[in-house]
């Protein structure tokens, strides 16, 4: 196998953990759900819950995972998974300015503080598959 070949299968082994944690652990993602997006947490713009956008979100890293890995699709997949990883880091930095608030934690800050800058690597990671 080629290293771009093994970068891409890396990046779709990633992406199903990812997705698995989602499912099994979603607590540990709410707090990168915007809570204006959330329905329990008064958001204006709220459709539905914490929970269910986590859940929701494995969805999209599912079908990059295999998109990614099916030859024919790799270029949409990994197009589409560099926009959502971009999208998320809107995610990122709105949990990083909550952990800087009032109600923030020396926890939360050193966790967000690592999440928002890998944003940058999976995003440029996921469009190098592109070329794979």
């Amino acid at each position: 196998m080629n290293p771009k070949t093994v970068s891409v299968i890396g990046l779709a082994v990633l992406m199903g953990a990812s997705a698995v944690n989602h499912v099994r652990n979603p607590r540990f993602y709410y707090a990168v759900v915007p809570p204006s997006l959330c329905t329990d947490k008064g958001g204006g713009f709220g459709v539905m819950t914490r929970r269910q956008w986590v859940l929701a979100s494995a969805v999209p890293e599912v079908l990059g995972a295999v998109g990614l890995l099916v030859p024919a699709t790799r270029k949409a997949a990994a197009t589409a998974t560099a926009l959502m990883f971009a999208g998320f880091t809107a995610g990122h930095v709105s949990a990083l300015r909550r952990a800087f608030g009032p109600n923030g934690t020396p926890q939360a800050r050193r966790v967000h503080v690592l999440r928002l800058p890998l944003q940058l690597p999976l995003v440029a990671w996921a469009w190098s598959a592109r070329k794979a």
